[in-house]
């Protein structure tokens, strides 16, 4: 059973969000499920995958950002980039935390959910889930599928730093459709000014055996070599490597199949290992 609602965010603004409960009535664990960079909770094939983990037993509550770039009401795409120039990788992880307690508090309703609250980002979201759940006592596990490693190191040259401090504005093209979207210089200031908080190795060494790290051999948007490093970072961290699997472990969007493409079978499936263990 999906329930679709808005929930005004910690910081004020509205935003939406979509939660699946599994049809038995017996209790289950939660998976919050948190996107990526220029990605909503209705990217691609992001609903069937949470339909696939609600059919194995687990409630999923899938939201948008509030500075995404959609609307509470328009939550495809982007059509408030004045957000999106304001988010920051900050901003998400206190959302992360916010969407969190509001579950815990009661805010949130779910009905026969046992209590237990389980993290799962894509790419970006991958890491604001890493950071969020080293910090957070509520979080039972966090699993990163194509998780970025590392928030500096994302970073333009020094060259194209200084341009985009000067005119306080770096335009990013988005391919599919043919925006710029512009992003504000109080991203790289807000990273700077918190490098320890937002530093995914720092957090990554709290997780312990709690973190699972799902990554693609052929990811061409985070280099796997962030992975091994991430495991490197925290030994008693799972990381699975699935062969062939791009960025989205095949996804795309719009997404006009019922059925989910293999790599994406091969990701829930070891998650839902990961998290049943």
């Amino acid at each position: 059973m999906k329930n679709s609602a808005i929930i005004k965010s910690c910081f004020g603004r509205e935003t939406a969000y979509d939660l699946l409960i599994p049809k038995s009535n017996e209790k289950f664990p939660l998976i919050l499920f948190c996107h990526g960079f220029k990605g909503f909770k209705d990217w691609g094939h992001f609903n069937l995958i949470a339909e696939e983990f609600c059919e194995k037993g687990f409630g999923v509550l899938k939201f948008n950002f509030s500075f995404n770039g959609g609307t509470a009401h328009d939550v495809i795409d982007f059509p408030d980039l004045e957000a999106f120039g304001e988010n920051n990788y900050l901003k998400e992880v206190e959302e992360i935390h916010f969407m969190v307690k509001a579950l815990k508090s009661g805010q949130i309703f779910v009905e026969n959910w046992n209590g237990e609250i389980h993290l799962l980002g894509h790419s970006r979201g991958g890491g604001m889930a890493t950071i969020a759940g080293a910090e957070s006592g509520f979080v039972s596990k966090v699993v990163s599928w194509a998780g970025i490693s590392d928030c500096i190191n994302r970073l333009p040259n020094e060259s194209e730093l200084l341009q985009w401090k000067r005119d306080g504005v770096r335009f990013i093209k988005n391919g599919r459709t043919n925006q710029d979207m512009p992003m504000r210089y109080q991203f790289v200031e807000t990273l700077m000014e918190n490098k320890e908080r937002l530093s995914i190795q720092n957090s990554t060494k709290k997780l312990g055996a709690t973190h699972l790290i799902i990554h693609g051999t052929n990811d061409e948007a985070v280099d796997i070599k962030g992975a091994r490093e991430m495991h490197l970072w925290n030994p008693s961290s799972k990381l699975i490597e699935i062969e062939g699997a791009n960025h989205v472990f095949g996804g795309k969007h719009p997404w006009e199949s019922e059925e989910l493409p293999i790599h994406t079978l091969e990701a829930i499936t070891a998650t839902i290992e990961f998290l049943s263990s």
